[in-house]
């Protein structure tokens, strides 16, 4: 695993304007699946905290560098972060977010090829307010892209109802 800063070698990636959302982080070279790439790294705050830093109904749209930890911690990228915060959401990503003894670490899910914008699945909590919809918009581009960076919709099953067929006698 890299230091206990986070840092990423600089020649897997680098950073650039991106068509997903402001800045984005691209492969430098050729990544292969299962490589990890960078921690993600910043200040720990309780979620009261982070609630207080970036209070949502202030936002014209969503835009924090916060990444939940567990139940008690979220991990403030725009505080003491680094690159990693600058990687975007996608509805199909190249990349996964794992979370392993208390830290966040970023692992390629398939090969990327050199130019290609890394982006992992965000999953943030999904809501039943419609207008968190709109909040919460994806501009990934992706062709499975669900229009949110929101956990998908749980899907539900079909209720199956018992036919009550007439009985032959």
């Amino acid at each position: 695993m890299p230091g206990s800063n986070g840092n990423s070698p600089s020649h897997l990636y680098e950073i650039r304007s991106s068509a997903i959302q402001g800045r984005g982080v691209f492969a430098r070279r050729r990544i292969h699946a299962g490589q990890l790439i960078i921690e993600y790294a910043g200040e720990r705050i309780s979620n009261a905290e982070a609630d207080r830093r970036y209070d949502d109904e202030k936002m014209r749209r969503h835009h924090t560098f916060l990444f939940t930890l567990d139940k008690k911690t979220v991990v403030d990228g725009n505080s003491g972060g680094n690159d990693a915060r600058l990687i975007n959401h996608s509805c199909d990503p190249n990349c996964e977010a794992v979370i392993e003894d208390g830290k966040i670490w970023i692992y390629a899910k398939r090969n990327i090829q050199p130019a290609v914008e890394l982006a992992y699945d965000y999953q943030y909590e999904r809501t039943n307010d419609p207008e968190d919809a709109k909040f919460y918009v994806c501009r990934c581009g992706s062709p499975k892209c669900r229009g949110s960076i929101m956990k998908p919709a749980r899907k539900r099953r079909k209720k199956t109802r018992k036919l009550h067929m007439p009985q032959r006698r």
